[in-house]
């Protein structure tokens, strides 16, 4: 229970030139003796989904030991300072991700299956496929946020059209669709996300000239937040000034990036992309950390890469390009150096889970209320397997899911578009079947 003389409503915003500042959650918006499951304390249902390509090296990613009390395998160590905020499953397969004999080809042109769990209808003019659960949690939980959904990746999305076996680019250009025939855009620029974050909704034009002038956003609220917080409490006070100083952080260290940025094309496009992708990947962590810790969303998609990517990662200790490196070719030393690639993408995974331990949310932290759910559409990319895909899921939800978990299945016995429907079913939401679902995965759902 929290106790504050003075109550102001959660969903608080200063505006002004082109600014909408969502604040977190304060003791003030807690009205006096009242339990926290009664106001604005009450846990908030949050959802993160992080697709990587390529799948995970072989022997390095499953633990040994199932239940609790695990030990993590090398690929999955860097999260084991969340142990209990953290499952890991194994034995899931994504058959609608897999080649038919109607459909032979096209491995590299399914990553929306991860969301979906349905089938991609191989057209490339007109794409198919079905909500995501990304969406059905933004309908759910997102009516009273600035944002209900917001999109994010790190590789330029590239055209629309005919991509791989006659699949549309869409399935791999999006994970997040709205409707079976509606991929969401995927913003990789971190500027246009602050902005979208923090904006108004001001014209192009408009956030031209702002950017132009290179000022702060905080700059246009400066004089309502002085204000605003003559009536706060030290605790209050504290919290406000720790929230702008992330702020203001990201926003210098977001122009340091686009002052060193990939030349762009001619044309109409305001920013490049930050030259170097390990600060691209924290500076997208670190947006996310800021949407939810503001609530200014409650559900995120984070694409890490687009199938076929060649990007490397020089911080993993291998210099190799993420696509060739995969195809590991079965060869212990080959199969070593991709665990590094996939170790990488954890470990920036436990710097976020990290972030948001950190940011306090009512009885708990943000970590204790969201879910983020890190996998991939192949298991063994060498073999373009799809079965045995790596399923990382890591938060509280809502403070009740247990954590400190490896859920191990047998070889060809459960599927992802099971572990979905639970999911969903985990959010209050319920449904008969998401994708090809053949039931729920039920000891997901045990705590």
């Amino acid at each position: 229970m929290f106790v504050a003389k003075k109550h102001i409503a959660r969903r608080t915003f200063l505006r002004g030139a082109g600014v909408t500042l969502a604040l977190p959650l304060l003791e003030s918006m807690v009205p006096a003796f009242t339990p926290s499951r009664l106001t604005a304390a009450a846990p908030v249902r949050r959802f993160v989904g992080i697709w990587h390509p390529h799948g995970a090296a072989p022997g390095y990613w499953s633990p040994l030991q199932e239940g609790k009390n695990f030990e993590f395998s090398y690929i999955t160590k860097p999260l084991e300072p969340f142990r209990n905020r953290v499952v890991l499953i194994s034995g899931l397969d994504m058959p609608e991700a897999m080649a038919t004999t109607e459909e032979p080809g096209g491995d590299h042109a399914r990553g929306a299956v991860l969301l979906s769990g349905a089938r991609p209808r191989r057209n490339a003019v007109s794409p198919f496929l079905g909500i995501t659960i990304d969406q059905h949690i933004a309908r759910k939980y997102g009516q009273e946020t600035i944002l209900s959904s917001l999109q994010l990746g790190v590789e330029d999305a590239g055209n629309y059209g005919n991509c791989n076996w006659g699949y549309s680019c869409a399935y791999t250009n999006s994970i997040s669709w709205s409707s079976p025939t509606a991929p969401l855009p995927t913003q990789v620029n971190p500027r246009v996300v602050f902005e979208r974050l923090f904006g108004d909704g001001a014209s192009p034009e408009e956030r031209l000239r702002d950017r132009q002038r290179n000022a702060s956003i905080l700059d246009a609220v400066v004089g309502q937040l002085s204000a605003f917080k003559t009536s706060l409490g030290a605790g209050d006070k504290a919290r406000v000034d720790t929230y702008v100083d992330t702020i203001r952080e990201l926003e210098r260290r977001i122009r340091i990036a686009m002052d060193n940025a990939v030349k762009e094309p001619d044309g109409d496009v305001p920013f490049g992309l930050p030259q170097n992708r390990h600060e691209h990947f924290r500076l997208m962590y670190d947006l996310m950390a800021l949407a939810l810790e503001g609530d200014i969303t409650r559900s995120i998609t984070f694409m890490l890469g687009r199938d076929l990517s060649g990007a490397s990662f020089p911080e993993s200790g291998f210099t190799g390009g993420w696509h060739g490196t995969s195809h590991h070719g079965d060869k212990p030393e080959n199969i070593a150096n991709y665990a590094k690639v996939n170790r990488y993408h954890v470990q920036n995974l436990a710097y976020f889970c990290d972030k948001l331990s950190k940011i306090p949310d009512g009885d708990g932290s943000v970590l204790d209320h969201v879910l983020i759910y890190k996998g991939s559409n192949m298991g063994n990319s060498h073999r373009h397997a799809h079965e045995k895909v790596p399923v990382i899921l890591a938060g509280g939800l809502d403070g009740g899911f247990k954590g400190n978990r490896h859920l191990a299945f047998p070889d060809n016995t459960q599927r992802t578009s099971n572990m979905l429907l639970s999911l969903m079913y985990l959010y209050g939401i319920e449904m008969d079947r998401i994708g090809t679902s053949n039931g729920r995965l039920q000891p997901l759902e045990l705590v």
